[in-house]
């Protein structure tokens, strides 16, 4: 099994110095969490490691960034990886459920990470602000992905959601996008 670091590497991801000491912390308190209280489909080491890969894989066509939001984080994917990855960006971590928000507080206390905020609650619940970046994975269709985000945009605002291959169907044509395919997953990148 190839380590997390050869992965990322082949990818050609670049990430801080310190990205893989506060990743493997992150990873042990994930698996410690997520025996009690199920926070993501990903059970084994292994998988964990290729939702990681997965969420920073976009930073290889992503410009700079000063504020993002990820809409519906979970376990942290791809919210707080990106975090972990652009530590001079501020990431809003936007969860519902209390036990991952809490989960999601605990590893933002422990890592010390100054760059992210997270808020338990939905996203229709947030006041409107603009952001950089809208990230979300897992969520739901992309027409109602662009709703929950309208209230975040403005002119320039970068929208990517992580689909798979259904992307093309939900896809409105008239909007300005791209598809970027990487092994496993679709990323929908949406210029407003």
């Amino acid at each position: 099994m190839k380590s997390l670091k050869t992965l990322i590497n082949a990818r050609d991801i670049n990430v801080p110095e310190d990205f893989f000491e506060k990743i493997e912390h992150y990873k042990t308190l994930l698996e410690k969490w997520n025996k009690v209280h199920n926070l993501t489909g990903a059970k084994t080491l292994h998988q964990i490691d290729e939702f990681i890969v997965d969420a920073i894989t976009p930073l290889t066509f992503l410009p700079p960034l000063t504020k993002v939001m990820d809409i519906g984080t979970g376990a942290g994917f791809p919210g707080m990886i990106l975090a972990l990855a652009l530590p001079q960006t501020h990431f809003t971590l936007v969860e519902p459920l209390s036990k991952r928000a809490s989960f999601l507080q605990f590893v933002k206390a422990d890592l010390g990470l100054n760059n992210v905020e997270v808020k338990a609650l939905r996203a229709e619940q947030l006041p409107s602000e603009p952001y950089d970046l809208i990230t979300s994975r897992a969520v739901t269709d992309t027409t109602m992905l662009l709703k929950l985000s309208e209230p975040f945009c403005t002119k320039g605002t970068l929208l990517l959601f992580y689909k798979g291959e259904k992307v093309y169907d939900e896809i409105d044509k008239s909007l300005d996008y791209q598809i970027i395919e990487a092994q496993n997953r679709h990323y929908l990148l949406i210029k407003r």
